[in-house]
Parts: C-alpha cells; sequence; structure tokens
C-alpha cells in the first residue's frame, strides 16, 4: 500500500414559476448545524457546547465525547493533544469530562460554532480573550463553578473533573447567556443534501484508508471502514473509546488544518495562528483532496477550499478536525 506524506446546514431547493422555493422543514425537524443531518428543532436551535476534554492516558477513556458532533484535536505544552468536543445533543451522557483546561486559540475554535465554552481553568494567555464579548464560557475557576462542575472519587485531580447537562444548563442560565442560534446565524459548514454523498475520487483525491496526523505524543491515526463509511479512531496504541457507551469514536469526515505557531514562553505555551489561513485536507469516504483555508474575520468562521478554489460541501455526519502545526506536516500521512 503506498503511502503519501502530505506536505451543510442545506436543504432541497426546487424551481418553480422561474424563482427558487427552499423545501419546507417539519416544524418539529430542522437541519442541524453541526451534522447537516435532520433533527429535532428543539435540539437543534439551541447553542451547542463545546467542551475542553483531557486526553492524556491517566484521563481516558472520555465520558460523553461521543455526544460531541465536532472535535477539534490540537497540541498543547509538552506534545500532548486536548480535544474539544462541540456538541448539541447531551442529555443522555450521565456524565461529561473530565474537562481541562482552556488555550487561546481554543475560545477561537469554539466561538466560530456560536458555542458556549466549557473549560475548567486557562492558560494566562487566554485570559483576555474570555473576558470579550464574544466569549460565553462558563469557567470551573468562577464562583459558579461548583455548580457546573464537580469531582469524582474514581479519578485523581487534576484527572477528575465533569459535568453534566443539567450542569451546565444551570451554568449558562446562572451567566444569562443566550441559549439558542441568533435569527441571522447560517451555520458553519455546507453539508451535502439528503440523498447525496460527496465522492472525492471523482475530484482527483488520493486513497486514504488510513488517515496519521502525526501527532507524537498519544499517536493517533483513524482506520477507514467502507461498510458504514465511518473513519474510526485509534491513539495511544488501541481503539478510543467512550467511557459510557463503550464504544469506538467514529467519525464520516476528517479535516486536517494546517496552521502557523510560535512558542508563547519557555514553559511550552503555545501560540497557534487561528487566522491567517495556510493549507491542509479534507478527508471523507475513503480519499482526501488538498484544501486551503482562511477567515475574513478574527471571530469569522474557517472556511475550507478545494484546489479549484470553491468551498468544500462535507458529507453529512460527524467531523474531526486536526489542528498540525506547519512545522510537523511531515508527520502526517495518508494510506
Amino acid at each position: 500500500m503506498k503511502k503519501w506524506k502530505i506536505w451543510t446546514a442545506v436543504a432541497a431547493l426546487t424551481m418553480t414559476a422561474g424563482f427558487s422555493v427552499q423545501a419546507e422543514e417539519s416544524q418539529d425537524m430542522m437541519t442541524s448545524y453541526l451534522t447537516g443531518k435532520q433533527v429535532s428543532t428543539e435540539i437543534g436551535s439551541k447553542r451547542p457546547v463545546a467542551i475542553m476534554f483531557n486526553n492524556i492516558i491517566d484521563a481516558i477513556p472520555q465520558a460523553g465525547i461521543a455526544n460531541a458532533d465536532v472535535v477539534y484535536e490540537a497540541p498543547v505544552e509538552g506534545g500532548i493533544t486536548r480535544l474539544m468536543g462541540i456538541m448539541e445533543d447531551y442529555e443522555d451522557a450521565s456524565r461529561i469530562g473530565s474537562v481541562r483546561s482552556c488555550r487561546n486559540y481554543y475560545v477561537y475554535y469554539a466561538t466560530e460554532f456560536d458555542a458556549i465554552y466549557s473549560h475548567f481553568g486557562q492558560a494566562v494567555y487566554a485570559l483576555d480573550l474570555l473576558e470579550r464579548p464574544e466569549v460565553d464560557n462558563l469557567s470551573g475557576l468562577s464562583d459558579y463553578g461548583s455548580t457546573v462542575y464537580y469531582r469524582s472519587d474514581d479519578r485523581v485531580a487534576p484527572h477528575n473533573v465533569y459535568t453534566t447537562a443539567e450542569r451546565l444548563e444551570q451554568g449558562i442560565e446562572m451567566c444569562g447567556y443566550d441559549r439558542y442560534y441568533p435569527e441571522d446565524y447560517t451555520g458553519h459548514y455546507q453539508f451535502a443534501a439528503d440523498g447525496e454523498v460527496v465522492d472525492l475520487a471523482a475530484q482527483g483525491g488520493v486513497t486514504a484508508n488510513k488517515v496519521t496526523p502525526g501527532y507524537a505524543f498519544n499517536s493517533p491515526w483513524f482506520e477507514y471502514n467502507a461498510e458504514d463509511g465511518k473513519y474510526y479512531r485509534f491513539q495511544y496504541g488501541d481503539a478510543q473509546i467512550d467511557e459510557l457507551t463503550n464504544e469506538q469514536l467514529s467519525y464520516d469526515n476528517i479535516l486536517i488544518q494546517i496552521s502557523h505557531w510560535e512558542p508563547y514562553d519557555e514553559n511550552g505555551y503555545l501560540n497557534i495562528d487561528t487566522y491567517t489561513g495556510m493549507d491542509g485536507y479534507y478527508i471523507t469516504k475513503g480519499y482526501a483532496i488538498p484544501v486551503t483555508w482562511q477567515k475574513d474575520s478574527e471571530w469569522g468562521a474557517t472556511r475550507y477550499y478545494d484546489p479549484n478554489g470553491q468551498e468544500i460541501t462535507l458529507n453529512q455526519g460527524k467531523t474531526w478536525v486536526c489542528i498540525v502545526q506547519d512545522t510537523y506536516r511531515d508527520n502526517i500521512v495518508l494510506e
């Protein structure tokens, strides 16, 4: 097998009488902004929460991460990665975590989805950002922190901080955050319409049955299963599962977002550039194409473009986003 080292809500439109008419959605259903699938209006109209998940071996398996429709993975100090799960439907998760601290670049990733950002602590470089009016966050170090978070007795600190759906809702209410998307919200990704499949092979894509993003500490990879069209996640030499379901995490789309970065200080804190566009890859259904990414404003959403300069369309379902430092791009491998 040859290895290749690598450098949305949508509704069908009908045409009548010379003009387009958007197909009506059920009053009880709508298109999810996170997955492109039909969900109840009560779930899909609410702003999601973005949870900072601990990802060192002492903290796995995580609980409730399977509820995340979009997961961001990015390096932090020491070469480890931290995960941020963005979820709209998490009522069935009896506990969620363990929850860890914020890094400045994750603040930007969370606000791209108009998400309410959940974290327990933060690096000093994120303090000013968390106070910005663009950011709604639930901090475990605040005076309401003990309402939103609790420490379990089955893990040792600092890997034992958890939350629940009820606690998150209490925190959101206490902070007075808007619970629903604004009326003019249009979403982050654009998705294939119902019944349609994005075929990257037809776009000149290369085979991507195994995807290795190249993080050294947890050595993760994804394996494609052609039977269900999903990528299954592995790390630390084994399948990555959710503690509550005991099932392996799987995703329909993978985005690799290569980014400029620089060290903040001698303590290893990273300043990952979330604004200046670079390149990367979109991977789905066993194939990959190169993309470029860019943002039109500091707090805007990242857009991904194919080699022809057209914004990509994702397949409906869950998405995993790998943030890769540009100096480590040669560690990424598609097979």
